[in-house]
């Protein structure tokens, strides 16, 4: 298949994919809803995060909100878990991260926190399959091969997280990543999203 029928294919999957689940999940997305407007943890449904997405443009990705409110302002203000942050991969542990709620533990350990990104699939900022996105402070990590990583639409699954997440950090990650672009096709996607569900089923590297 050439670029040009590979692009397109992925885009026309890409939308019909999206627009499927998001009917299929909504009462999930309503179950998770009413959480938030009775629960405890009151506030909004959705976090958005400004990521970096294709040719350096940067947009917000969706989430189900998992920490408390304010949680990238308690994260800067505290140099010491931010430093811990940088070191482990621009993530924490859930069990060590004390901005994360109980319900939002239960969100991330199921992945139920990622399903919101397929209104970013929908938008044309993701694809399902694809690099994963990164704020701007990891595109460091990617050193020369920082415009190759980003010449692809980030995905809401991808090489690195199909082969362990949070197990795998950097420059191992970033060499996943590369390595996602050298070898991009209709039938490596669908590789890995088969072993993305695999590893979300088993709960490897979920944080």
């Amino acid at each position: 298949m050439s670029e040009t029928g590979y692009l397109f294919t992925k885009r026309f999957l890409d939308i019909s994919v999206s627009l499927f689940a998001l009917i299929i999940l909504s009462p999930i997305f309503l179950v998770v809803s009413l959480f938030y407007f009775f629960g405890d943890n009151r506030g909004p449904i959705f976090y958005q995060q400004k990521r970096i997405g294709q040719n350096h443009r940067e947009f917000g990705i969706y989430k189900f909100r998992s920490m408390v409110v304010g949680a990238e302002e308690k994260l800067y203000a505290n140099k010491a878990l931010y430093a811990k942050f940088v070191e482990n991969g621009y993530k924490l542990p859930t069990e060590e991260d004390p901005r994360i709620t109980k319900f939002g533990a239960f969100l991330r350990k199921t992945s139920i926190d990622e399903l919101p990104q397929f209104i970013n699939i929908l938008k044309g900022e993701m694809s399902i399959v694809g690099p994963r996105p990164v704020v701007e402070k990891e595109l460091v990590e990617y050193g020369q091969d920082v415009d190759k990583f980003l010449s692809v639409k980030p995905g809401a699954m991808g090489l690195w997280q199909a082969s362990g997440r949070s197990e795998i950090q950097y420059p191992e990650r970033a060499q996943l990543e590369i390595g996602y672009v050298d070898q991009a096709d209709l039938w490596f996607d669908f590789k890995i999203l088969f072993m993305t569900v695999i590893a979300v089923f088993k709960g490897k590297g979920a944080m």
